[in-house]
């Protein structure tokens, strides 16, 4: 048995071994050590011939997938060897076989993923500076191809996709890519395969074999030389760790990136599209205002939807015409909306039917979304747009199907497939003849027990079961000196003596004969109508594309009824026109609904770039992102938060929001600000919108400035880029780009100065904001008073002159020790020499001012204003 494993182990290196064993399945040697390692289990010990007992741990058969999950999502690769005869048959050795291979892109179990999101693997292929790319979901089938120019655009595909795992040749290793941001920042599982895998020839016949074709021109493939090798490899890969035929993988997809938006990495997160920037959590996402789909698979292709925005005005506008229907057909969208409700998720289903590993309630689950089927049709029969008569054309009903598992399949079947109970009476005369000849055994049984009972006056006689022993007649010690000569002893326990009549054998031959045959002949049944479901997978996932299109229309309708949401006009002369638009995430986290609405006009013309100025914590990000939100969310198809929107398609959305240190590559703030406008600089195009918030703050004031300003003037020519852009900024000095540079202008933030206060009003204006009010907001953050006064002083001084000679001046001035002694016995000259950088006003200068002070003009206010400001100066010293 041990060379046998030994022999497995050496064809699948790199996994941990899960070998069947009666009840568990064991680890053996390093694999055994590493469980018990990362499981926690105990480690044991067995001997195989060696000099030493080999490491060993196991887990019961029956609770397998708790420890397979959690090993797989440490990034390990578990192949499991299951017994694939029955040991009471076998002759030897069991036959054991590897079953399948599990890894974080091959999970299959629905209590590891998450029904909202596809679970990936990718397949990348690096040849000739270009890069082959290929995605698949093996749970729903989904399998998409494409080919890359360079790493940038990689990024953006694996930012995209998430994969949870990652396949490639060895020469991506030699490509520049960070592979270890790839596996521990993104949490990305990366393993690099064999040559073999990767051979042109053996890709092109995996292709080709497995959907069936003559050519690849057929599948589209046919330009996509490395995207063909990739895919070939990922097919291959898929085939050799399912042990599968792949059935349900019934289509391949290629796309060009250029057929949807691109959004970067960056763009996604600090958009905050599925996940929020800072706690990682899908409440406070554009997606949690979104998604309020009925189905698994709805919310998935919502998802799509957010992270790859349409860029054809067309279809767009199809999308758009179903929302308006849905919103408009309030009661129809909500009939649909609660028929969807039951609806199961018919794509993970459908594999699990065709892996073979759906239970008897799995197909109740799928004849009972079936069920909902018609009356979606019937509803869908009443819209008239496009696209949505489009869906009910491709919605089949599957009634046969449906009808199949109602007349087969019991009603509330058990989870186990080979214990019975799962054909449903009636429907196999057979089974229906075994099952009384099953239930007559037990009044068979019960009438035996009775006679015994009286023939022997035993009055506790009883006949039992267990699979050990089968049936036998149960007497306890104090009738034992009753039991007759035929009773033959079978077991003897502590208070009592288990027997065996011939009677009872012969009638337990009868009964369990007729229930191993019952139970035989009902998981062949079984099989046969999975296996029929089975063979119209490409149907059943047609279907299910349908509803999942049609659960998220009818969910962006409802999203627009609800938060008041407008249909958007789409342009493509350039124009991005919303007037009182709003952020769809800040408002409905905003309780008592008082968001401030904002306009927003840019166009390729003169209002091409517009300059944003005003006190952090005013609103400029917001306002940026709440635009940037509008013309994602109008090109994926959904209505807007305004009072009207008119949108000229972009073909990219770039954001430059926010920054922090990357300390693991060794790249500072400013470094990874620089990094971010590179990119927009050299991959934005003159149909991309640029959302760009305090370039250059991360350096010196004049080296910011200079960039800030030089990226405004690159941005605003058309021979390099002239992108639609909002830029906002502290630097006032960029206010005087408006009117050098005929396509900038200026916006601020309105302000109200209450006093030393201000209160933010959240709007818009046209104009330059005069200052940052940033010692305001450091008040309005809590920063002592001593600091704040002590800034107001230091700000008034380096406005009259010169800053550099200034701070030098004031540094020198702020660090003098006081001239008189402590009033005050509480503070020591450890808490003088500390408060020192502050001590810069002498009572002298307050008595020189108060004498020139003109006390006849003064009114009560000022009086009290000039009183107040004289003895803050005075409690500066202390």
């Amino acid at each position: 048995m041990m060379q046998k494993y030994m022999d497995t182990k050496e064809e699948y290196p790199g996994c941990i071994l899960f070998y069947r064993l009666g009840d568990f399945y064991e680890m053996f040697f390093e694999d055994a050590v590493t469980v018990s390692r990362e499981l926690e289990l105990t480690l044991t010990g067995k001997s195989c011939g060696l000099d030493e007992r080999a490491p060993m741990c196991g887990v019961p058969y029956h609770a397998v997938d708790g420890y397979l999950n959690r090993l797989v999502a440490k990034g390990y690769k578990v192949a499991i060897c299951e017994q694939t005869e029955d040991p009471k048959q076998a002759k030897g050795l069991v036959r054991r076989e590897v079953v399948r291979v599990v890894t974080p892109g091959t999970i299959l179990d629905s209590q590891m993923m998450d029904e909202s999101k596809n679970n990936y693997i990718m397949c990348i292929v690096y040849l000739a500076d270009r890069y082959g790319v290929s995605v698949a979901d093996v749970s729903t089938g989904d399998y998409f191809v494409t080919e890359l120019p360079d790493s940038g655009k990689l990024k953006d595909e694996i930012s995209r996709f998430s994969p949870s795992e990652i396949i490639c040749n060895e020469s991506f290793y030699m490509s520049g890519m960070d592979l270890e941001d790839l596996k521990e920042r993104l949490k990305i599982a990366l393993y690099a395969l064999d040559a073999w895998y990767f051979d042109d020839g053996m890709c092109r016949k995996n292709l080709l074999e497995h959907f069936q074709v003559k050519t690849l021109d057929g599948l589209g493939l046919g330009d996509l030389d490395s995207g063909v090798i990739s895919a070939g490899a990922l097919l291959g890969y898929l085939l050799e760790t399912q042990k599968n035929n792949l059935a349900h993988m019934t289509r391949i997809t290629p796309y060009t990136t250029g057929k949807y938006m691109m959004l970067d990495s960056s763009t996604r997160r600090n958009l905050e599209l599925c996940e929020t920037l800072r706690e990682k959590q899908k409440r406070g996402s554009l997606l949690w205002v979104l998604d309020k789909t009925r189905t698994a698979m709805g919310a998935r292709t919502l998802r799509k939807y957010a992270e790859q925005p349409l860029i054809e005005r067309g279809e767009i506008e199809r999308r758009l015409d179903a929302v308006a229907e849905l919103k408009e057909q309030a009661i129809c969208r909500e009939e649909i909306r609660e028929y969807l409700s039951p609806v199961y998720d018919l794509e993970r289903l459908i594999t699990k039917i065709t892996y073979g590993t759906a239970n008897p309630r799995d197909l109740t689950a799928f004849s009972g979304s079936l069920e909902m089927l018609p009356h979606v049709r019937y509803i869908l029969e009443e819209m008239h747009s496009e696209l949505l008569c489009e869906i009910r054309n491709r919605l089949d009903t599957l009634e046969d199907l449906c009808t199949l598992v109602k007349s087969a399949i019991a009603e509330d079947p058990p989870l186990a497939m080979k214990e019975g109970n799962i054909i449903r009476d009636g429907y196999s005369e057979e089974v229906d003849t075994l099952r009384r000849a099953k239930s007559e055994g037990k009044g068979w049984l019960a009438k035996l027990e009775e006679e015994e009972r009286e023939k022997t006056g035993i009055k506790n006689l009883r006949i039992k079961y267990n699979k050990v022993f089968g049936y036998y007649l149960e007497v306890t010690n104090s009738y034992k000196n009753m039991v007759p000569d035929y009773f033959m002893r079978k077991q003897t326990l502590a208070n009592a003596e288990r027997y065996i009549t011939p009677q009872l054998k012969e009638l337990e031959d009868t009964i369990l004969g007729a229930e191993d045959k019952l139970y035989a002949l009902e998981y062949e049944l079984y099989c046969k109508v999975r296996d029929t479901i089975a063979g119209e997978v490409e149907r059943i996932q047609r279907t299910a594309r349908a509803v999942a299109e049609l659960d998220v229309f009818s969910t962006l309708a409802l999203v627009a009824e609800h938060n008041h949401y407008v249909r958007p006009q789409i342009n493509e002369k350039g124009v991005i026109d919303i007037r009182d638009g709003r952020h769809p995430v800040v408002e409905r986290m905003i309780p008592d609904g008082s968001f401030i609405c904002n306009d927003t006009f840019l166009d390729d013309k003169k209002q091409r770039i517009s300059i944003i100025t005003g006190p952090n914590m005013a609103g400029k990000s917001t306002y940026m992102r709440q635009t940037a939100l509008i013309v994602l969310m109008a090109q994926i198809g959904s209505f807007v938060p305004a009072k009207s929107a008119d949108i000229g398609l972009v073909d990219r959305i770039f954001t430059r929001v926010g920054a922090s240190d990357d300390l693991a590559s060794g790249q500072s703030t400013f470094m990874v600000e620089m990094t971010e406008v590179a990119n927009i600089l050299r991959n934005a195009t003159a149909k991309s919108l640029l959302i760009l918030d305090e370039i250059g703050r991360g350096t010196s004031t004049f080296d910011g400035l200079s960039i800030a300003w030089a990226v405004v003037e690159y941005i605003s020519d058309t021979r390099f880029l002239g992108a639609k852009t909002l830029f906002a900024t502290h630097y006032h000095e960029l206010t005087e780009l408006e009117g050098k540079i005929e396509h900038v202008n200026n916006y601020c933030i309105a302000v109200k100065e209450k006093g030393d206060d201000i209160v933010f009003l959240r709007k818009i204006v046209k104009g330059g904001a005069d200052k940052s009010y940033g010692i305001q907001v450091a008040k309005l953050a809590g920063v002592p008073d001593l600091v704040i006064n002590r800034a107001k002083e230091i700000v008034e001084e380096l406005a009259e002159g010169d800053i550099t000679g200034r701070v030098s001046e004031i540094a020198v001035k702020g660090c003098q020790k006081p001239q008189k002694k402590s009033r005050s016995k509480k503070y020591d000259e450890v808490d003088l020499a500390q408060f020192s950088l502050f001590d810069t006003v002498q009572d002298d200068d307050v008595l020189e001012e108060l004498k020139t002070i003109d006390v006849g003009n003064l009114t009560p206010i000022d009086a009290l204003n000039t009183i107040y400001r004289l003895q803050n100066k005075l409690k500066n010293r202390w």
